[in-house]
Formats: C-alpha cells, structure tokens, sequence
C-alpha cells in the first residue's frame, strides 16, 4: 500500500504595499516632532531638512506625506548626481531618501544644496546618521551639511509599537487579536524594522500552513521553548 504524502501548500511571496498617507501613519511621541514638520510646511525653519532615525522609524512615510503635500518629486539618494540634480529639483521641492554616509555622489549634493538656495526649493532629506557626522571630502559641502536642520525620530514606544504590529497585520488584510500583540510586542526588538520582519514571518507562516496566526503560531514562528 502506498502511503499519500500530503502535498506541502507553495506560498507565492507577493508584494503587500504599505499605505503611506497621511491617515494611516501612526503618531506618537516618538515622531511627533518629525510629524509636526511634515504638517508646517512652508512654515518651515530652513528650506533644507532633514529626518534622522532608525531604520523602519517613519522617515519615509512621513517624506511621502510631505511630498503629496508640496507636490515634490522623490529620489535615492544613491542616483543623484550633477546632470539630474536639476529636473530633480525642477518643481521645487525634492525628497531625497536614504542619505547615509558613503552612499552619494558629493558633487551631486553639493549641486543640490546650492540649487536649492538659489531657486529657493524646498530640500527634505532622510537618513539614519546626522549630516554633521558624515566624512565627505569637500570642505564646503561639509560646512553645508552643518548647517542642515535636522529633526530626529526616537524608536516607538509601547503604544506606538503594539499600535504599528496592529497596522503592519491590516495592511496584509490579517486580523490578529490582543494576545499576539501582546505576545510581539514582548518578544522581539522594539524597532519598526524588527515588527516588519516578524509580521511578514508570520503571515508567510500562515498561509503556507493553512493557519489562523496566532499566539501559538507566533511563538512557533520565534522559536520560543517557553511559550
């Protein structure tokens, strides 16, 4: 007699996109000082801004409210260089995303910097690290990147983190109760990065499983003895 294997379930990884308006980004007090820019402009301090924080922190989310907002264009900073800078900068506003060190052409933002005074456009910038520390070797980009405002973004808080896993499960059309947030929320680093990884873990996990996700299916998931 041949036993029947049961066929193993394929999970096609299929993008989930994010919503990143306005409405769907969640406050706190770990953004509320990076929201309360977003919501000032043009009543802003400097033309030049620029939001630092960890990774996963709301940086970009909050550069594409902004961008709706100003009607600006958005590019990596990592594809900036001296011939684009001015289409880039052509409605004048420009979000460049990702600026971290070693990762851009100095000549490029130097060209932007100035552009942007001279036309008086509008420069919102994101990053992990303060422009000050960055070790460019133009002088005067580097007096240029000490004098950019920069509002910082802190890791979430309680509240925020439990209310981000919530919102990362909606945004796959995934209902979880109080107990797998609960469960998350205590297990896993506290950082927007970490509850990403873990809510895409446990949705993949579901679906190939054929599972409701759940608090014993998270703590499969994370390899927990103790749960």
């Amino acid at each position: 007699m041949v036993a029947r294997v049961r066929p193993r379930q394929l999970v096609l990884a299929l993008p989930h996109a994010e919503s990143l308006t306005r409405d769907n980004f969640m406050e706190g007090a770990a953004n509320a000082q990076a929201l309360a820019l977003v919501d000032a402009w043009p009543d802003w301090p400097n033309r030049v801004m620029m939001l630092v924080g960890p990774e996963g922190s709301g940086k970009s989310h909050l550069a594409a409210i902004w961008a709706a907002e100003a009607g600006a264009r958005s590019v990596s900073a990592q594809t900036l260089t001296p011939d684009n800078v001015p289409g880039e900068l052509a409605t004048g506003a420009l979000v460049v995303d990702d600026l971290d060190p070693a990762s851009f052409d100095e000549r490029a933002l130097f060209h932007l910097l100035n552009l942007a005074r001279e036309d008086e456009a509008y420069v919102l910038m994101t990053g992990r690290t303060l422009p000050s520390a960055f070790p460019v070797a133009l002088r005067d980009l580097r007096s240029r990147l000490r004098a950019v405002s920069v509002v910082t973004l802190a890791p979430p808080d309680d509240h925020l983190f439990r209310a981000l896993i919530v919102k990362l499960f909606a945004d796959r059309q995934t209902i979880v109760d109080e107990s797998v947030v609960s469960y998350l929320a205590t297990r896993i680093e506290r950082s927007s990065a970490a509850a990403r990884q873990a809510v895409e873990a446990l949705d993949h996990e579901a679906l190939r499983q054929g599972r409701a996700v759940t608090r014993a299916l998270a703590a499969e998931v994370l390899k927990d003895p103790a749960a």
